[in-house]
């Protein structure tokens, strides 16, 4: 989510416009990855089972936060073709600003999975406020 994040900052400092071409590929692929994480928890962590799936999500909210971010991306993912985007206009772009949502409850999932050592969630965490900050548009001097 960082690199999909990161491709209009690097676009604007960089003048790398090719970079806008990958950015679906690059959300599509964290979606990707988020499925592939969702199905490990619910296959080898609670080997199916739908009441203690239920009861996990329930009781920790770390995997409340997790599911609700994934919850949260599926009609990202859905309303990336160009067809979806054409046909929902300027409320395309509204929507995928949930994506800033997505990477915050991301980054908490992560930070309060972590048991001991919480630099790496920290890092990522610090890395989407940059980029976050990096969005708001830069203030006329003087």
């Amino acid at each position: 989510m960082i690199l999909t994040l990161a491709i209009t900052p690097l676009r604007r400092f960089t003048g790398w416009n090719w970079l806008a071409r990958h950015r679906r590929t690059i959300g599509l692929v964290t979606f990707g990855y988020a499925c592939l994480h969702l199905s490990m928890y619910i296959g080898l962590d609670m080997f199916f089972d739908v009441s203690d799936i239920v009861e996990d999500v329930a009781e920790h909210l770390y995997i409340t936060v997790g599911m609700t971010a994934f919850l949260l991306m599926i009609p990202l993912a859905v309303t990336s073709t160009k067809g979806a985007i054409r046909r929902m206009g300027r409320r395309w772009k509204k929507l995928h600003r949930l994506v800033w949502v997505v990477a915050a409850l991301g980054t908490i999932h992560f930070l309060w999975a972590v048991k001991k050592d919480i630099r790496e969630p920290l890092i990522y965490a610090g890395i989407f406020a940059v980029l976050f900050l990096l969005r708001f548009p830069r203030q006329a001097k003087g």
